[in-house]
């Protein structure tokens, strides 16, 4: 008898409450409390297949959406922002209360009473949810954007929209896909970004900046494998973009100190533009790392003949006498006669080490032992002084 007291007691409540928010919601007031309360009502178990309760919370919603656009229509206190956020809340409304209209009755059998009705609602609020993506990547709040171009793309796999083949024929589903991928590297989830990288490389539109971002999202992620795939992709394509090639380069001649590959890479790179300084510049590395010394200096030269504040081709330069001194220099076998060619190397590098050091004072690790050893076979002593006391004190002796 207590108990039946106490349920039928709460069950009053319930409709008290429910009649309370119908009327707000008619006379316009307190929506935002009308919308809360249902929620409220919801997270109750015992309600969730309650369709009036559902449809009291869908109107509290659409009315807040109905209340911002007259707002915007007269101009008065206009909330462009939260018209388009309630859109998407109608669309997350009843794409919940599908999921409860769909389910198996006693049998088995899924006969969804209300998808068709409301998906027929719903689909002229549709465009809002695109426009307001854009809206939000205006205002540079890239959350929001995200969240509302993927409720856009999400209505072509919900089964509220069973029939309507969004994905294969809306013709805006190409770029919300890009701008939901877009929306998601700004923020710098990953796990957003991964949920429609597939997606979005499925389709050329933006297909250079979509590689782009994706690359950047397995870099973040350290997928070194499918990084490189990206990466390689992205090249094959766009070979003349200047993204691609220096980060498979580095991959390959710094990484994993593959000759062969960096070698076919330059190769490739210089076919499609021989004279890309960046494409250039990388050769030249390569060339000095295999000992090709004339054809690194050759490089060097015109680098430098076309940019003399370029610092990297000065150092590479240098590098190639120094190189072939220190060599000499270490061989056991070095004799007097091999003392002038050995001076002569040194010699040749210094001036292009002295001006690498002067474009980059900073990097004393790259120049610091070539200037110690070439002072000291040149017997330059006040030069030698200065970077023995420079070099003595970085390590802090």
């Amino acid at each position: 008898m207590f108990f039946s007291i106490v349920l039928t007691a709460g069950c009053f409540a319930q409709k008290k409450e429910v009649s309370a928010a119908k009327s707000d919601i008619k006379a316009g007031r307190n929506l935002e409390q009308a919308e809360a309360k249902m929620r409220e009502l919801l997270k109750d178990s015992a309600n969730r297949h309650k369709t009036n309760i559902w449809e009291v919370l869908f109107n509290a919603v659409k009315k807040q959406y109905d209340v911002k656009n007259e707002a915007i229509y007269l101009k008065n206190n206009p909330d462009t922002a939260g018209l388009f956020l309630n859109a998407r809340k109608m669309f997350l409304v009843y794409e919940d209360y599908d999921r409860i209209d769909a389910s198996p009755d006693r049998r088995g059998k899924v006969s969804p009473k209300y998808r068709k009705k409301h998906a027929e609602f719903l689909i002229p609020f549709r465009k809002n949810i695109y426009s307001g993506g854009m809206f939000f990547v205006g205002k540079q709040n890239f959350a929001e954007a995200y969240n509302m171009f993927d409720t856009y793309v999400d209505c072509g796999k919900d089964s509220l929209f069973t029939g309507y083949s969004f994905m294969e024929n809306d013709s805006r589903m190409p770029l919300a896909i890009y701008m939901a991928l877009y929306s998601a590297y700004k923020i710098k989830d990953t796990g957003k970004t991964l949920k429609y990288i597939d997606m979005a490389l499925a389709d050329t539109i933006k297909l250079d900046n979509k590689l782009q971002y994706v690359a950047e999202t397995y870099t973040a992620l350290k997928d070194t494998s499918k990084l490189v795939a990206t990466l390689i992709r992205g090249f094959d394509t766009y070979p003349k973009t200047m993204y691609y090639f220096p980060r498979l380069f580095k991959y390959y001649f710094n990484i994993r100190k593959d000759m062969e590959k960096s070698l076919q890479l330059t190769d490739r790179a210089l076919a499609v533009d021989s004279t890309n300084m960046v494409f250039l510049f990388a050769r030249s590395s390569l060339m000095l790392e295999l000992g090709r010394y004339d054809e690194c200096l050759d490089i060097s030269k015109s680098l430098i003949s076309r940019n003399d504040t370029l610092a990297e081709p000065y150092l590479n330069a240098g590098l190639c006498f120094y190189n072939q001194a220190v060599k000499i220099d270490n061989s056991i076998e070095m004799s007097r006669k091999q003392k002038p060619r050995l001076l002569s190397l040194y010699r040749s590098a210094l001036p292009y080490i002295q001006k690498y050091r002067a474009l980059m004072p900073d990097d004393k690790q790259r120049w610091g032992l070539p200037l110690y050893t070439i002072y000291l076979n040149l017997n330059m002593g006040k030069e030698f002084d200065e970077i023995d006391n420079l070099l003595r004190k970085k390590d802090g002796k």
